[in-house]
């Protein structure tokens, strides 16, 4: 479980139940990083109201410092925050594991590709 997880609001006043919720979807993303890099791991998530025409919005955005320099970032803008963090993390998911296969040597595709290519 990723424990340092910063949460602000901008225009937003982030209540007890959204901070529980954020913090239970956010931090089950350490089981997708690799094993080097989950101690020291900083997630800071910012959550904006915007006032529209039509109705508010929420702007969330959250930035995953990895140690060794490497930032993972994901922004949505949606009508419910609660949403919003759902889709924020299906977002990091997708980055984290492309990070994965990028920093892990034996998960390259291009070895896992040269396996099943037929030689003469």
């Amino acid at each position: 479980m990723i424990n340092k997880i910063e949460i602000t609001g901008s225009n937003y006043k982030v209540d007890n139940g959204f901070q529980k919720y954020a913090e239970k979807r956010i931090g089950k993303l350490d089981r997708y990083l690799p094993h080097g890099n989950k101690k020291d791991v900083v997630v800071k998530i910012v959550v904006t109201e915007v006032n529209r025409d039509h109705g508010n919005k929420y702007e969330i955005s959250a930035a995953m410092e990895i140690p060794g320099g490497k930032v993972i970032a994901a922004k949505d803008e949606c009508s419910n925050v609660f949403a919003g963090i759902d889709i924020i993390e299906a977002k990091l998911t997708g980055q984290i594991r492309r990070f994965k296969i990028e920093s892990t040597p034996h998960l390259r595709r291009k070895k896992i590709k040269n396996l099943f290519i037929k030689r003469k």
